[in-house]
């Protein structure tokens, strides 16, 4: 009877001892995700995103008036910003015309440099007035995507005039839906099915 205690004990044990063991969260510092050993973080290591949103957007953003993946269509994803986006199913949630930077940033929490990242948009620019900014201006970042963005002071990597999408879509790798993505672009996403 003793030597049954025992066993189950040690089996509670492990069990609390491997349910602290899991995947990584989209919460964690990207300053520990770089996995290619240098001293920045591509836009392929970015595990550490906030892949849902609260949908809300910038004041001043225009919606697009005639997009080519109209809200609530489906659509398949393109681009691979993070792990089981590509190929994966979307819903159009919204549309909206504006510039689109890819920028590189150390971010304010410390940590390796973040390259080349894919999106930030115009109106998450401070201070970002009419004109769009050019490749290897510097600018203060106003979006959350990541820990450690906001605030941010950036350099612009590249620039394009375009429409700009607000997805949901179920990773391809599995986990729970990502609601009110921010942003991917109209050349990253294709009709569904094809």
């Amino acid at each position: 009877m003793k030597k049954q205690l025992v066993l189950i004990g040690i089996a509670v044990l492990v069990v609390f001892a491997l349910s602290g063991c899991g995947k990584k969260t989209s919460n964690e510092n990207p300053a520990n995700m770089s996995q290619n050993g240098s001293n920045s973080m591509s836009n392929s290591d970015m595990s550490g995103m906030n892949h849902s949103s609260s949908g809300e957007v910038p004041s001043g953003l225009k919606e697009a008036e005639n997009p080519t993946f109209k809200v609530g269509s489906q659509a398949t994803i393109k681009a691979d910003h993070m792990e089981g986006m590509k190929g994966a199913k979307a819903t159009i949630v919204r549309a909206y015309i504006t510039t689109v930077y890819a920028v590189s940033y150390t971010p304010t929490t410390g940590g390796k440099k973040v390259t080349n990242h894919k999106w930030v948009i115009h109106e998450e620019m401070k201070n970002a007035g009419e004109k769009p900014f050019k490749p290897g201006d510097k600018v203060v970042l106003q979006a959350d995507h990541m820990k450690g963005m906001n605030g941010a002071t950036a350099s612009i990597d590249s620039a394009e005039q375009t429409t700009v999408y607000m997805v949901d879509y179920m990773p391809t790798t599995g986990g729970e839906m990502v609601k009110n993505h921010q942003w991917v672009t109209e050349s990253e996403l294709s009709s569904a099915g094809t």
